[in-house]
């Protein structure tokens, strides 16, 4: 029976705010090839979480560009993983945006339910929710600032050893 430990949230954000304009050389830089935020998110989740979950196809790994899965840089992948992992590594809980803490995910969509972004809590101010991002760079930027129709938050729960 894996072991539930807490997701350390303060790492998480430790790693957005050391890295968030500036490219970790430990990942491939996924900007000119169809962004890199869920990178970036994932980085961030890991620095909270330290394990991976390193099932074939559907678990959440990277090891390197070409050898990680799809979760790892893809936004819906990103959710389904987190929403649906019942093995090792993190796992969460959609939430209204009022529920979020540090180190939680936000995913930005349009109109039709495509999701295309995935900025990390860092900070609030006030009632404001402040994120940090890859692909447009960014730290400690007002979510409300983002023209997105619809908004998801991700709540990390824990993570599984």
């Amino acid at each position: 029976m894996p072991e539930i430990i807490p997701y350390d949230r303060a790492a998480a954000v430790d790693y957005a705010r050391e890295w968030a304009y500036r490219r970790n050389p430990a990942y491939f830089d996924f900007s000119e090839i169809g962004g890199d935020c869920t990178n970036f998110a994932s980085q961030c989740i890991f620095a909270g979480a330290k394990i991976m979950n390193f099932t074939p196809v559907f678990g959440w790994f990277y090891r390197s560009a070409n050898d990680r899965t799809a979760s790892w840089t893809g936004v819906e992948y990103l959710y389904n993983f987190l929403v649906g992992n019942r093995g090792s590594g993190p796992f969460a809980e959609e939430v209204p945006l009022e529920r979020l803490e540090r180190g939680d995910i936000v995913q930005l969509g349009r109109e039709t339910g495509d999701f295309y972004h995935s900025p990390v809590v860092v900070g609030f101010s006030g009632r404001k929710i402040l994120v940090a991002a890859h692909s447009y760079d960014a730290y400690g930027k007002a979510l409300d600032s983002y023209r997105a129709p619809v908004m998801r938050g991700i709540h990390i729960l824990g993570v599984r050893t």
